[in-house]
C-alpha cells in the first residue's frame, strides 16, 4: 500500500467511527426537525473535512478526487445532508485556490481549511438555475476600487450559517454571449448583505439552505477572483465539474444505503412462513438494485479519477452524476416496496432516503442537463 492509500484509509476508518459514534444515533432526531447539526460541524472541523480538497500549502489535506468521492459516499450512507455543508464550501475554495491571486490565496484558503471561515456558493436565481447565463445580480464599478452588488440569489446551501459566498454576479450585462460579462467576488456577510429566509424542503434537511438579497452591498474589488473581471462563469463551471463528482458520491452513498437496508429487512421479515428474501419478486428487486448501486459508484470512481489526471471530465462527471443519482433514486422507491408499510415511517431510515433522493436529480445540473451534456461530448469526441 503506498503512502497515500495509507493516508485515505486511515481518513476513512476515522470517518467510520464519527459516523458510527456520532452521527448514526443523532441524525434520524436532527434531520425531522430540521435543526443544524452544531456538534457534527465542529467534529467535521477536526476531522479535516473543510479542508479536504484544499492543498497542503494552504493548510488543506489536499485530497485527490477519488479519495473524497469515497468520503462524501460513505457519509451519504447515514446521512447525505452532513455532505453539502462541506462541498459547497470546497467549491468556493476551489474557485479561490485554482484562479485567485496569491493574496486572495493566503487570506482565505487557511481560515477555510480548518473551518473557521465556511463558505456557500451564490450562482442560483428565482429565474436562473441551470441557465447560469441569465443570472440579473449585478455588480457596478463604483470608480474608487469598489462595486455595488443588487440582487437575489435562491436554494443557497451554508447561506444562513456559512460567512462568505463565492458569488457570480454581471459586471457587463450587455456583452454577448452573456458568459463573458460575468465575474466571481468572495462576498463576506456585511451591510446589504441580508438573509431573510431558510428555505423549507421535503428531503435535505439539517443541512441550511437560504436566500441571499444584495441592496446596495459595497465591496471591495481586492475580493473579485483572480482581480480581472469576465471570468466568473469559468469559475463556476470548473468547480461544478467536482461538484457532480460529490452529487455522484452522494448517490452512491444513498444507492448503497438502500440497498443494505433491503436486504437486511428482507431476511428479517417474513410472510407465509419465510423470510421475504426468498421470494422471488424481492429477489429481483435486490439483485436491480445491487446493479445499478455498482454501476454508479464504477462510472463515479472512472469521472474522480480522470479529473484527478487533469483531463477535462464533462462527459464523465455527466454521467457519473446521471447514472449514480438515478440509482438512488430508484433504490430508495424500491427500498420502500421492500418495507411495504414500514418503509412509509421515519422509524426506519428509508424513509428519510426516500426524501433525500429527488433533490440529487436536479442539484448541480438537472440529469436531463446531463445527458444532453453526454451527447454533445460523444459527438465532438468522435467526430465521423
Amino acid at each position: 500500500m503506498s503512502e497515500t492509500e495509507e493516508l485515505e484509509a486511515q481518513i476513512l476508518a476515522s470517518i467510520d467511527k464519527w459516523l458510527e459514534r456520532d452521527v448514526r444515533p443523532h441524525a434520524a432526531a436532527l434531520e425531522l426537525a430540521d435543526e443544524y447539526p452544531v456538534d457534527m460541524v465542529e467534529q467535521m472541523k477536526a476531522l479535516g473535512l473543510f479542508g479536504a480538497t484544499i492543498g497542503e500549502d494552504y493548510g488543506g489535506l489536499g485530497l485527490s478526487a477519488t479519495a473524497y468521492a469515497r468520503i462524501v459516499s460513505r457519509i451519504s450512507e447515514v446521512w447525505m445532508s452532513l455532505t453539502g455543508v462541506f462541498n459547497t464550501h470546497l467549491i468556493a475554495a476551489r474557485a479561490i485556490e485554482r484562479f485567485g491571486t496569491e493574496d486572495q490565496k493566503l487570506h482565505w484558503l487557511p481560515r477555510m481549511a480548518t473551518g473557521e471561515i465556511r463558505a456557500a456558493l451564490g450562482l442560483t436565481e428565482p429565474d436562473a438555475g441551470t441557465d447560469l447565463q441569465g443570472i440579473k445580480t449585478r455588480a457596478e464599478d463604483q470608480g474608487d476600487g469598489t462595486y455595488k452588488i443588487n440582487g437575489t440569489k435562491m436554494w443557497i446551501t451554508n447561506g444562513l450559517h456559512g460567512h462568505v459566498v463565492a458569488l457570480l454576479v454581471k459586471t457587463d450585462p450587455t456583452t454577448t454571449p452573456p458568459h463573458k460579462g460575468m465575474s466571481m467576488f468572495i462576498a463576506e456577510k456585511g451591510e446589504g448583505f441580508d438573509v431573510p429566509r431558510k428555505l423549507k424542503k421535503l428531503g435535505y434537511r439539517g443541512v441550511d439552505t437560504a436566500e441571499l438579497v444584495f441592496t446596495d452591498y459595497i465591496i471591495s474589488k481586492n475580493n473579485l477572483i483572480g482581480g480581472e473581471e469576465g471570468h466568473g462563469f469559468q469559475h463556476a463551471m470548473a468547480g461544478l465539474e467536482l461538484g457532480r463528482i460529490n452529487v455522484a458520491a452522494r448517490g452512491v452513498g444513498v444507492a448503497k444505503a438502500a440497498l443494505d437496508e433491503s436486504v437486511k429487512y428482507a431476511q428479517i421479515r417474513k410472510t407465509f412462513g419465510k423470510p421475504i428474501a426468498e421470494h422471488q419478486a424481492i429477489q429481483l428487486m435486490l439483485a436491480e438494485m445491487a446493479c445499478r448501486y455498482e454501476s454508479g459508484r464504477a462510472l463515479t470512481e472512472n469521472a474522480a479519477k480522470a479529473f484527478d489526471r487533469g483531463e477535462r471530465v464533462d462527459m464523465e462527471a455527466g454521467m457519473a452524476k446521471y447514472v449514480a443519482t438515478e440509482a438512488a433514486l430508484n433504490n430508495a422507491m424500491d427500498a420502500m416496496r421492500v418495507h411495504g408499510g414500514y418503509g412509509y415511517s421515519p422509524d426506519y431510515p428509508v424513509e428519510r432516503l426516500y426524501r433525500d433522493a429527488p433533490l440529487l436529480c436536479i442539484g448541480e445540473g438537472t440529469n436531463e442537463i446531463q445527458r444532453i451534456i453526454i451527447a454533445r461530448q460523444l459527438i465532438a469526441r468522435n467526430p465521423a
